[in-house]
């Protein structure tokens, strides 16, 4: 069993999840949905590429200012 990360963001009518780990993404009309579909992609991208035990993610954040538009 793994532990990992979901990141999700809404974009109009759908909320979008990431896995970091893994590098999977899906979707779905509720944050519920996103996740259960996002678990579900994981877990089949994890029957072909299992992740290295040894892994871990480093999760940070960080601040940008946008560049001026001219």
């Amino acid at each position: 069993m793994y532990t990992l990360t979901a990141v999700l963001h809404q974009e109009e009518d759908m909320y979008v999840a990431e896995c970091p780990e893994g590098i999977t993404v899906s979707q779905g009309r509720t944050l519920e949905e996103a996740v259960s579909n996002l678990k579900e992609a994981t877990a089949l991208y994890l029957e072909e590429f299992p992740l290295a035990k040894d892994r871990r993610t480093i999760i940070t954040s960080f601040e940008v200012i946008p560049a001026a538009r001219t």
